[in-house]
């Protein structure tokens, strides 16, 4: 298991257009990719999960993710978020 902290930068927080975005992302991986923003933990490869979590502009998520290719997903989900998710 692997973990690293980032911070949301796109303006709008993580709606639907990146929440998708990133879910996008994280179903490229055998991995469960999640992260953890303040008392919950999302699914990053569901839509609904990531919606669910309310994660706005500015704020800080932890990326958790367990398995076969956790390094490489890890990687790619923190350089996906630090670029701004598309916005």
């Amino acid at each position: 298991m692997v973990k690293q902290k980032v911070m949301i930068k796109n303006p709008t927080g993580l709606h639907l257009r990146p929440a998708g975005i990133l879910c996008k992302e994280a179903l490229k991986y055998k991995s469960s990719v999640k992260f953890q923003f303040m008392n919950s933990t999302a699914n990053a490869k569901s839509v609904l999960s990531v919606l669910g979590a309310c994660v706005k502009s500015g704020d800080e998520i932890t990326f958790i993710c367990e398995g076969p290719d956790e390094e490489q997903a890890l990687r790619d989900m923190v350089a996906l978020v630090e670029s701004g998710l598309g916005e």
